[in-house]
């Protein structure tokens, strides 16, 4: 019988168990994330991940945990990212890990890259392994998947996850050498019926599909690694584009004609995952995060208060900032300022700000009023523990545009809550005063 670590579990904010372990007891913790592999039990059953595991943790404090929904975890469907980046955040609190190295495969590496730039205290570098920061094609972007063919995959997947046949077209394409392999075939096929459900597997296409970070790259801050293939069939392009993205990324190839984790150069990998990360380098206090900004407003506040009189107005405002102060703790925002019948409130995550503005906006319509709301995520600078700077600038003015009883949202903010239940209504490119470029803004609903 395989020999594996204890797994335990950390509690959540919501309830829900999210399962991990932790494998040696190196100078560094490192968080290891597969991009469609998981059971942190089972995985040890294939022989080149326990070899792949053990080579990690050699030189780490190795930390591997089930996403939620997945595996031996809680939850009933596929988190989005910030509900992802908050899951590994309860774990590293349950193991008291003050701070991390990072490696993510595709586009588990994409979610690790929002959880550093979200909480830069906690990471110490990133080693992203096949850089893709969405599978969504654009001209800008030729190597993502059209629509129909997301659609494709996650018909594919919901029928045939967890078969020996998926598995075999899974070797073909990642691992062309190990193709044919009846046993390693039924090993994945196992692998994957104990990582998650067929419908599960579809929605996480479906999340996939609609995610992308590329927004978030230029916000990096730890020192990041893109590791590809010196014989990837795209000359490494997408980690090319990845690494263009981030102030002094480095790239390196690793050889072998194998593509996919954990069946390519192991060897390889795992030493050049440990120089980098040993690197000796200062520790200095970040001074900039990922973080999102809610703007919201009362409208017709003036001909309100003309309406109802001045006395009847101050009850009406006062029960209005109650009403925002208590969906501002519901959602574990941050009030930042208030300006008359304005509040200025920062978040962790976008999905927790957009509902938060929902909630606002539903709940205010019982004192006779709407409010119009704004929400955008980007880089925000800390000034006397606040949040400030063009992010912030953006949310104000995209505010200022939002129509009675309406939540407006950035591109990026769509980009990064997709599978938060979140309806996206395009309101076209607007100008916003006093900042550069045309914005794509998008009216939300659930």
């Amino acid at each position: 019988m395989t020999q594996f670590p204890e797994t335990r579990y950390a509690t959540c904010e919501d309830g829900v168990s999210i399962a991990y372990q932790t494998i040696g007891d190196g100078p560094v913790d490192l968080v290891f994330e597969l991009e469609n592999h998981g059971n942190v039990e089972i995985m040890w059953e294939l022989e080149a991940l326990a070899d792949l595991f053990a080579r990690l943790s050699s030189f780490s404090r190795l930390i591997l945990h089930d996403r939620r929904g997945t595996g031996l975890s809680g939850g009933s469907s596929f988190p989005d990212l910030e509900t992802r980046a908050r899951d590994l955040l309860s774990v590293l609190d349950r193991i008291r890990s003050p701070r991390v190295a990072l490696f993510g495969e595709r586009t588990a590496g994409a979610a690790l890259a929002v959880f550093a730039a979200t909480y830069p205290d906690r990471v110490s570098s990133l080693v992203w392994f096949e850089g893709v920061a969405t599978r969504r094609w654009s001209p800008e972007y030729p190597w993502g998947q059209t629509p129909d063919e997301h659609r494709e995959e996650a018909s594919v997947v919901r029928d045939g996850m967890g078969s020996e046949r998926l598995a075999r077209q899974w070797l073909m394409a990642r691992a062309p050498s190990f193709a044919g392999d009846e046993r390693l075939e039924a090993e994945i096929a196992r692998l994957d019926r104990h990582f998650m459900a067929p419908s599960t597997a579809a929605d996480w296409i479906n999340v996939e599909s609609e995610t992308d970070v590329t927004a978030v790259l230029p916000l990096l801050r730890c020192p990041t690694l893109l590791l590809d293939h010196e014989q990837s069939p795209t000359g490494a392009a997408q980690s090319r584009h990845v690494q263009s993205k981030i102030a002094g990324a480095e790239l390196e190839l690793v050889s072998g004609d194998v593509y996919g984790l954990p069946f390519g150069n192991r060897a390889e990998i795992s030493d050049t995952i440990r120089a980098f990360v040993a690197r000796e380098r200062g520790v200095e206090a970040p001074d900039t995060v990922l973080g999102t900004v809610l703007f919201t407003d009362i409208v017709g506040s003036t001909q309100h208060q003309a309406s109802v009189g001045d006395r009847a107005w101050v009850d009406v405002v006062g029960s209005h900032h109650a009403i925002v102060r208590d969906a501002l703790a519901r959602w574990q925002g941050v009030e930042n300022d208030t300006a008359g019948d304005g509040f200025y409130a920062t978040f962790d995550g976008p999905a927790r700000a957009v509902r938060c503005a929902l909630d606002i906006a539903s709940r205010v319509r019982e004192l006779g009023i709407e409010i119009r709301a704004g929400v955008h995520t980007g880089e925000c600078e800390i000034v006397e523990g606040k949040h400030a700077g063009l992010a912030v600038t953006i949310g104000s003015r995209i505010a200022a545009i939002a129509g009675p009883s309406e939540v407006l949202v950035s591109r990026t903010v769509r980009d990064l809550t997709a599978g938060s239940g979140f309806s996206f209504d395009n309101r076209g490119e607007h100008e916003l005063k006093g900042v550069p470029e045309r914005w794509q803004l998008y009216g939300v609903g659930t």
